[in-house]
């Protein structure tokens, strides 16, 4: 609860940037199985129109709400279809999109949209094309059906070639790419600050620009290509993806306040159980990285995820953001040096995935 909070905060603190009429704090929450509510705050009626396309307009979807005052709209539906709405000011004629932000998976954990985020030149990511999310190697027949129906042109692995054998993902269907290398210095870099474990997350995390540029590098090559929605994922879905994630939405000129709310998120969405395939020690006993995955299954303390935060509250995050300042002056430095990310490349990316 506390990050949902703390993107409210942001959302709000953004309000007269991000919305140019009077619908503010618009949001979509899955209120039961079988239902989810829309909100926002307007001193005017607003009419609530509903499709399954990420694209559609005021004159494409169906209106399900007329003239509505009270701030909230309920819809019934099933959680395999995946609803966009647009919630138009009827004085001002101004028309938001909003999206549930994470999809309600069965067996899945973090898995979520990052649209809808304030942006450059006053506009919004665009709903329904770039996903985050941890494994997925427990995906029920359900979750399945969801996935194919986000219509993936692309998903791309974060995860370490130990991760990857451990617990494959069930997502069929999808190009896939990975790009090799060992967790097995990550959980050193742990293991070596006993003693203070924050020395060790604070060391993953400065790593994390050089370690996971082929990565990014093959994240922004798609995203250029404009190949359609793109997914990428590690195993919790919040620290490799939290950093993709925040050089996504600093390319596309998304407030630091912003990006730290939705790295947040993680806390509340996370799901441990769905992340990793159960792990036999005695089957692993010479492999570090599973050992490492089996002592957090045999934890219960790790079942609820951690806030992302250091004793004095800065989020982990800002370690990479720290060392990228540090070693190239700026994101946008980092992006073009070290990512082959340049300004025209921002220009693009801007233009296709913000309205």
């Amino acid at each position: 609860m506390k990050a949902r909070a703390l993107l409210s905060l942001a959302l709000m603190l953004q309000a007269g940037a991000a919305f140019a009429g009077s619908i503010t704090e618009p949001s979509v929450e899955r209120s039961a199985p079988n239902k989810v509510t829309v909100r926002w705050t307007d001193a005017d009626p607003v009419d609530v129109f509903v499709s399954d396309r990420p694209d559609a307009t005021v004159d494409t979807a169906r209106r399900v709400s007329r003239n509505d005052r009270d701030g909230h709209h309920d819809l019934k539906g099933s959680a395999a279809q995946r609803s966009y709405f647009l919630l138009r000011d009827r004085a001002s004629g101004q028309v938001v999109r909003v999206a549930e932000r994470v999809l309600p998976l069965e067996q899945g954990s973090n898995f979520r949209d990052i649209g809808g985020y304030a942006a450059a030149d006053g506009k919004h990511v665009r709903w329904g094309l770039i996903y985050r999310s941890g494994g997925t190697p427990l995906l029920s027949e359900a979750d399945l059906r969801q996935v194919q129906a986000l219509g993936l042109a692309k998903m791309v692995d974060l995860r370490s070639d130990e991760e990857r054998v451990l617990a494959p993902t069930r997502i069929d269907g999808v190009p896939y790419t990975a790009v090799g290398y060992s967790m097995g210095p990550m959980v050193a870099n742990l293991g070596k600050n006993k003693s203070d474990p924050m020395k060790g997350i604070e060391q993953i995390y400065r790593n994390f620009p050089t370690q996971l540029a082929p990565q990014l590098r093959l994240v922004f090559r798609s995203l250029l290509a404009k190949e359609g929605p793109l997914a990428y994922n590690c195993s919790a879905g919040q620290d490799r993806t939290g950093f993709t994630t925040a050089m996504i939405l600093s390319a596309l000129g998304v407030p630091r306040e912003t990006i730290y709310a939705d790295y947040a998120l993680s806390t509340t969405y996370r799901r441990p159980a769905y992340e990793m395939t159960k792990i036999d020690p005695a089957a692993h006993a010479d492999e570090p990285v599973a050992l490492f995955f089996a002592k957090f299954q045999g934890n219960p303390d790790q079942a609820k995820p951690k806030p992302l935060l250091t004793a004095a509250n800065k989020p982990y995050l800002a370690f990479s953001f720290d060392e990228i300042e540090r070693r190239w002056g700026s994101v946008e430095g980092y992006l073009e040096k070290e990512l082959g990310v340049g300004t025209a490349d921002l220009a693009t990316l801007r233009a296709t995935y913000l309205e």
